[in-house]
């Protein structure tokens, strides 16, 4: 099944109950779905877009411009105030079969508690299913435990070791899994380390779906998840 918009802003209209919220990114028939905590921690509050305005931003989409995930970002993407005059700052950064969000979409003050991340988890979670991806890439040490947790059985045989984790694939319910280790505590040669694996990753055939076609009539193949 395709989701049919050509949104990439929040493509599937989520409103949660907060004044300033960062929604999902990107395309909606993402391959990669790029999981980050909150926007206190991985940015985007004053663009609007996952991943952006934070010191190591460029970085970090660098690594996914070199492993092929997206094709370029702007790296200085306006805030929400200048979007309607800039139709370069609409779409920051170019995701084509990638999308981006967080477990905490809320604009937080401070760190969000764990009432307001159980909140949230209806939002993500309905958009992550919506998706369905074929790779979960959570970002950071939060992110990579909830997706062990909820998406498959190998949290309570992995230890989260994040510098071990990133870039590691792991075999989940469904999805692969790829952690990556937070940006912001990133050293030399984690970029390349990301980069290289996606590359690798991309070269092989990661598609979690099976051919259903031989139960129906016909020669033609009917791929699921």
């Amino acid at each position: 099944m395709q989701n049919v918009t050509d949104r990439t802003r929040n493509p599937f209209g989520m409103r949660p109950d907060c004044e300033s919220f960062v929604p999902g990114y990107g395309d909606a028939n993402a391959d990669f779905h790029v999981i980050g905590d909150h926007p206190g921690a991985h940015g985007g509050a004053d663009a609007g877009v996952p991943f952006t305005g934070e010191p190591w931003s460029d970085a970090f989409l660098s690594a996914l411009v070199d492993g092929g995930l997206i094709a370029g970002f702007d790296e200085g993407p306006a805030a929400d105030d200048d979007l309607i005059d800039d139709t370069r700052a609409a779409d920051p950064i170019a995701a084509d079969r990638t999308f981006f969000s967080y477990l905490h979409m809320c604009v937080a003050d401070g760190v969000p508690d764990e009432a307001a991340y159980d909140d949230m988890e209806r939002f993500f979670d309905a958009e992550l299913r919506a998706i369905a991806a074929h790779v979960l890439l959570p970002v950071g040490a939060r992110a990579t435990d909830h997706v062990l947790r909820e998406y498959t059985s190998r949290a309570h045989k992995t230890e989260l070791d994040m510098d071990a984790l990133h870039a590691e694939e792991l075999l989940g319910s469904g999805w692969l899994v790829l952690p990556i280790k937070d940006p912001a505590e990133w050293v030399a040669g984690d970029g390349d380390r990301l980069a290289d694996a996606l590359r690798e990753l991309r070269s092989t055939d990661f598609r979690r779906e099976s051919d259903l076609g031989r139960f129906i009539a016909g020669s033609d193949p009917y791929f699921v998840r």
